[in-house]
């Protein structure tokens, strides 16, 4: 799907330009070199943002005024150039589809689909529930535009509830005159919160048996399991999908913790406090688990999302391993090997430190290594000039 990469003042690229072969390209560098980098570059054509959480104006090249990232896509993809850039002055993002300008960034987000394999995911099981929140919501948004536009109006009334929330706290003035500021934004919050509770207990009605499928797969002798902690919608389980039953199960929550919550200052109900809980034998994955176990877990719901972000638009999402079995061992790592050529993965990019680093199974990609924001070709490598 990438036949060509260009990140230009992007982390510490000044000018990157790389085919990408149909099948893929190995990176190999030590650490702080900016294999990773480019991982992330190519990411940020999906998300619109750095995965790693980092503001827009910390990516871009220090020194530089603005970044801009563009790929050249082949089939099956939908478009054949899709650019982001970033100015630091006016703040401005833009994107563009074929030459298009989108009028807004949503329009872009998931145009080059993939999904990132990292240690680093281990966060999505050792880490709080905002952690796992993010999973399912970058998943759901990126294979349902109903779910991005319920979400981003979620949040949208959400912020503007909490606001007057805040002003009843520390005015302290007549509950009334409060109440009515407050309940104004109750009936978008429960339609749109309805939506996506809806739409992630679905997501785990569906996917739950999956995911411990996979963690047995990839070696857990222990049962794993996915499930959905919601924090008050009190919907009754077989309307738990049910965006209606949602939205009418949190109307009735702000309508009763509407005092407490004027009390506190905030939101209280609401799928923004909701968890996806993953369990090890009946406990807590997050306390109980190892660093393997947690890991495993991590695996598996990487492997979900590569499943379903494949359903949804039709083709193997571009597959990108960050140094993903550095805390494996190998029969796990054979494991997940085998998992992800089942998946069907057709074009994937990996950044490994070392030579020795990279599988069997990867031998066969062209290699380049990358140092200060340079890739250039490995000598003796696959691929490399004679």
């Amino acid at each position: 799907m990438l036949s060509r990469l260009i990140a230009k003042d992007y982390r510490n690229f000044t000018q990157l330009d790389v085919e990408i072969p149909s099948s893929g390209l190995v990176v190999i560098g030590e650490n702080g070199q900016g294999k990773t980098n480019l991982l992330e570059a190519v990411a940020y054509l999906a998300l619109l943002r750095s995965f790693r959480g980092g503001r827009d104006a910390d990516v871009v090249r220090f020194g530089a005024t603005a970044f801009h990232v563009r790929a050249q896509l082949r089939a099956p993809s939908a478009f054949h150039v899709v650019t982001v850039g970033f100015e630091k002055g006016s703040r401005r993002k833009r994107a563009t589809l074929d030459g298009v300008e989108q009028p807004r960034l949503t329009g872009a987000l998931g145009a080059v689909p993939s999904v990132l394999f990292s240690p680093a995911d281990v966060a999505l099981v050792a880490g709080g529930p905002s952690e796992r929140r993010r999973y399912l919501d970058v998943l759901l948004a990126l294979s349902s535009r109903a779910y991005l536009q319920a979400l981003q109006s979620y949040r949208s009334a959400l912020l503007r509830r909490n606001a007057a929330l805040r002003t009843a706290q520390r005015d302290g003035a007549r509950r009334s005159d409060h109440e009515a500021r407050v309940s104004v934004w109750e009936p978008a919050l429960a339609e749109h919160g309805g939506v996506v509770a809806a739409a992630r207990h679905a997501f785990v009605r569906d996917h739950a048996a999956r995911f411990t499928e996979l963690s047995a797969a990839i070696g857990e002798r222990q049962t794993m399991q996915m499930k959905y902690a919601a924090s008050g919608s009190a919907c009754a389980e077989d309307q738990l999908v049910s965006a209606d039953a949602q939205t009418e199960g949190y109307r009735r929550a702000y309508q009763q913790q509407r005092t407490q919550e004027l009390r506190r200052g905030i939101t209280l109900v609401g799928p923004h406090r909701d968890d996806l809980p993953l369990l090890l034998g009946g406990r807590d994955l997050r306390t109980f688990g190892s660093a393997g176990q947690q890991r495993s877990a991590a695996i598996a719901l990487r492997l979900l999302e590569l499943s379903t972000l494949r359903e949804a638009v039709g083709y193997p999402p571009l597959l990108l391993l960050d140094d993903p079995f550095a805390e494996l061992d190998l029969r796990r790592s054979e494991r997940v090997l085998s998992l992800l050529a089942d998946a069907g993965a057709s074009q994937l990019l990996l950044a490994v430190p070392r030579r020795e680093d990279i599988p069997a199974a990867f031998t066969r990609l062209e290699q380049r290594s990358m140092s200060d924001g340079v890739l250039q070709p490995l000598a003796g490598a696959v691929g490399a000039a004679p």
